[in-house]
């Protein structure tokens, strides 16, 4: 039995009812000058007057704290089934599913829907619901705008001590989330009180991180898997690698062995195209490449020396800064070394020695970034020292296309996904550079000075719209580019492709020319007199080539000159027979 007492008050007892309300300043005390108590005034010096118990009339402020929102999302799953029906059970659903077909209401109901259903089908075969209305103007509109880009949100590290955002990664369900690897490069400068944490943000709230992730060793590089958008993998500053699944918390699942890890930092980790979704590689300055599995993180299931002796001495190995791995071409991958060499390797080789197929080398630092076109996979990009260098995979040699020599580092860069001849490139000075090869070459097409630090990383969402770059202070700026930049032009992809072939063509031809030039300056040492007449031979073949090239290029330009001729004739003569109808109503008028 429960005891229970009861207090009792009368209401009288309990004071007069506060009744509060909000409204406007009242005026409690008026008082006016009065010029007559001028007399009674006497001077006072020192003067000390103390009052207590005074009415105090003041203007009073408030400062309210700052409301910070927080996302929530639901997860639906399949429902509407009875309780004794188990929807994992195709056996009870079928059975379910027949009963409810033998109802009248079923039927009548499907019946209605089918006539709404009909009207909708028979709509959709009358009107193209897809087709491009007025296509011409919107290519005229958009190739008048000028190129722009405009900063969306601004990310930045939460932590007192201040990092480097190395590794950024979108989400691949669309550009909602983005992942941000946190890390300090500089050797030994590294303190004790630096936080190892990473985090993953949601676009539209920049004030508090979504999640965030607790590695062992600050993450160098870090990347969403592109078939399950809950995995990510991260390769740590202890050459150490983990994964993350967001729905089972901060903590990774997994670790790799420190005795099968990399002996450096992890610059690069890729996702492959596998079956199973669980196959990546890495990349690391020890002169390692390790492909790996998620479910068997003890060890590497593969390993390849980068030694481009192809001896597989770790010693002459070269250090890896950045890889390169096209799904369309499964078996081929490169990798961008410290010495400035991009290494061109074949997984599906037989031993470790024919792995390395070919090396390309024309930059004089790190190659920071390193990607294959996404429309001609044979031509790819690489950013190191003060330029950008557009490359083919015919010619080893030299580049076929390059920027100018800045007066800062190039830090990194990427092709945009939706236009062949556009790529982006970051600077040491803060500034992200724009470039449109087809509009014109020497020059970037827009030059915008994100932030005061070095920009460190850069990452381009797949529509194109998006781009978010990393400085040294750990901010990440979210920019969204103007739609000429990100919209596909009207023959651009043919219009690059002669481009490409234009400049392979060239660098073959000087490549002849120089090994022409070689060996005739080798016979000549050699073999004397007799073997000269050969070299002018040879020469006199290369010429050829040369004048055949030349007479190439110009019928092309005369073909082109032709081409906007007829079209200004074209222009003249409907302006001419506007102007001729113009007068012949003004005569009837």
């Amino acid at each position: 039995m429960e005891i229970v007492y009861v207090y009792t008050k009368k209401r009288s007892e309990f004071g007069r009812q506060c009744n509060f309300s909000d409204r406007p300043a009242e005026l409690h005390v008026d008082i006016l000058p009065d010029p007559s108590q001028m007399d009674n005034y006497i001077e006072r010096n020192p003067c000390d007057n103390p009052t207590q118990c005074a009415q105090e009339m003041s203007e009073h402020e408030v400062n309210t704290e700052r409301f910070q929102t927080e996302t929530r999302g639901i997860n639906h799953v399949e429902g509407g089934w009875p309780k004794d029906v188990n929807p994992q059970e195709m056996e009870q659903t079928i059975r379910y599913r027949k009963k409810v077909e033998k109802d009248e209401n079923y039927i009548n109901t499907v019946l209605q829907l089918g006539s709404l259903m009909e009207h909708c089908i028979k709509q959709n075969n009358a009107i193209d619901i897809y087709q491009q209305y007025f296509e011409e103007e919107e290519v005229s509109e958009s190739a008048e705008e000028q190129p722009s880009a405009k900063t969306i949100n601004i990310f930045r590290d939460p932590n007192e001590i201040k990092r480097t955002a190395t590794g950024l990664s979108w989400h691949p369900d669309g550009a909602k989330k983005l992942a941000v690897a946190y890390s300090s490069l500089e050797f030994q400068r590294a303190t004790k009180d630096m936080s190892f944490d990473s985090y993953i943000w949601d676009i539209e709230n920049p004030d508090k991180p979504e999640m965030t992730l607790k590695p062992v060793s600050p993450l160098v590089c870090l990347e969403y898997n592109p078939k399950d958008s809950h995995v990510l993998i991260g390769g740590c500053y202890n050459g150490q690698i983990a994964y993350w699944d967001t729905r089972k918390g901060s903590q990774p699942v997994e670790m790799s062995t420190i005795e099968h890890s990399h002996r450096d930092p992890v610059y690069k980790v890729i996702w492959l195209q596998s079956k199973t979704g669980t196959d990546y590689f890495s990349a690391s300055t020890d002169g390692n490449v390790l492909w790996w599995d998620i479910r068997k993180m003890s060890e590497p299931t593969e390993r390849l020396i980068l030694d481009p002796s192809k001896k597989g001495n770790l010693d002459n190995a070269l250090g890896a800064i950045s890889l390169e791995f096209e799904t369309t071409m499964p078996t081929k991958f490169m990798v961008g070394t410290e010495q400035g060499q991009v290494v061109s390797c074949n997984r599906k080789a037989k031993t470790p020695a024919e792995k390395i197929v070919c090396t390309y080398s024309g930059h004089h630092g790190p190659i920071y970034a390193l990607q294959r076109n996404p429309f001609f996979p044979k031509n790819f990009l690489t950013v190191a020292d003060w330029t950008a260098r557009i490359w083919s995979e015919e010619i080893k040699e030299s580049s076929i296309m390059w920027t100018k020599y800045h007066m800062t580092y190039l830090t990194d860069g990427c092709w945009s996904p939706v236009r062949p001849a556009v790529f982006f490139t970051t600077r040491m000075d803060g500034t992200l550079d724009v470039w449109d090869l087809l509009f014109k070459q020497n020059d970037p097409t827009l030059s915008l000075k994100v932030c005061d630090e070095s920009l460190y990383s850069l990452r381009l969402q797949d529509n194109g719209r998006f781009l978010a770059c990393g400085s040294q202070l750990g901010t990440t700026t979210l920019l969204e580019i103007s739609p000429g930049l990100c919209t596909l032009q009207r023959n651009e992809k043919a219009l690059a492709t002669a481009m490409f072939e234009r400049e392979t063509k060239r660098e073959k031809i000087l490549e002849a020319r120089h090994r022409e030039m070689r060996l005739k300056e080798r016979s000549r040492s050699e073999q004397g007199k007799e073997e000269e007449t050969k070299d002018v031979d040879t020469e006199e073949s290369s010429e050829d080539l040369v004048a055949r090239a030349e007479k190439e290029f110009f019928e092309v330009v005369e073909f082109e000159l032709k081409k906007r001729e007829r079209e200004e004739e074209k222009a003249q003569s409907k302006a001419d027979k506007e102007k001729e109808i113009s007068e012949e109503k003004e005569a009837q008028d």
